[in-house]
């Protein structure tokens, strides 16, 4: 009997950060390699052209090559892209692209060009619906003053516009909230630091940071964690959680490129205007990132006896 097929935003679905050179152009060989790496450490799939992947400074051009390496390194099946832009038109002629060239889900914003209201929200998701692809929810009123609460969210899904929905306010009483608002809507972790939480409360997927440094390890917690194994996870999010919790912190971009340099991944210099960690955050990071190094190569020595 052939296996289901995995629903495409389920699993770990690394939000990828963007290899970029000296120069700050995009090494677009690199990025393939490292989508290739993730699925085969062990995740499911890539989210390109998130904010960690600095999609606000890529030209048109670049935005859609992006997408295009990523589906050419793990199959569009496996590709997420966010979709984000500040008009509806736009965004929903970005779905097109990823919906005609394989992609199966996309991610996407609410409006973030100004603080919208509900029924601004609503035409905004709407209109991507139409381009007949499905669409979860980002839901980060840190960033973009626009809060999907639940009342928000059961509206959108109960009208078709969503299937699901990333949570990034690290509030997990959302949770609970979601599920009782709308019974049918998936919950994604969106913030790396409330995992074992929102894993424990259901959560069918997560939208994730540090595994583009640490793939297999943070795939092994993931695995554990909707598992409700907590002798095997709580151990592994105590250890990874001072790494994990820079994927909340306004230098989140810079945090996991340093953490992938020190992996040996490919990670490099953001654009502007972001700015290069202070000293101190560069060596809590190292500090950090170094404390974990075992935990991957752990990870990847079970994986490989269990292969």
């Amino acid at each position: 009997m052939a296996a289901t097929p995995r629903i495409p935003w389920h699993g770990v679905m690394v939000a990828t950060a963007l290899p970029l050179d000296d120069d700050l152009a995009v090494d677009f060989d690199a990025y393939a390699a490292h989508c290739r790496s993730l699925v085969d450490s062990g995740c499911d799939g890539v989210v390109p052209n998130g904010s960690l992947g600095e999609y606000q400074t890529l030209t048109a051009g670049e935005r859609a090559r992006v997408v295009r390496t990523a589906i050419a390194a793990v199959g569009g099946a496996n590709v997420m892209p966010g979709i984000a832009a500040y008009g509806a038109a736009e965004a929903r002629r970005w779905a097109e692209q990823a919906a005609d060239e394989g992609c199966r889900a996309v991610m996407l914003l609410p409006p973030n060009a100004y603080r919208a209201d509900e029924r601004a929200v609503l035409a905004h998701y709407a209109e991507v619906a139409r381009a007949g692809i499905p669409v979860v929810a980002y839901n980060n009123p840190y960033d973009t003053k626009v809060d999907l609460t639940p009342a928000l969210l059961a509206r959108l899904y109960e009208e078709g516009h969503i299937v699901a929905v990333k949570e990034f306010t690290g509030d997990v009483r959302r949770a609970y909230e979601i599920a009782e608002a709308a019974p049918g809507l998936d919950l994604l972790i969106g913030s790396d630091d409330v995992l074992l939480e929102l894993a424990l409360a259901g959560a069918k997927g997560w939208v994730a940071g540090y595994p583009n440094a640490l793939p297999r390890a943070c795939a092994a917690l993931y695995r554990a964690a909707t598992a409700h194994d907590l002798e095997r996870a709580l151990p592994l999010y105590r250890a990874l959680h001072p790494l994990l919790r820079w994927d909340s912190k306004t230098e989140f971009v810079q945090a996991i490129k340093l953490s992938m340099d020190i992996a040996g991944r490919p990670g490099g210099p953001c654009r502007p205007p972001r700015q290069p960690l202070t000293p101190e955050q560069e060596k809590a990071v190292r500090v950090a990132t170094e404390a974990c190094l075992g935990l991957e190569a752990e990870a990847a020595a079970e994986a490989g006896a269990d292969a």
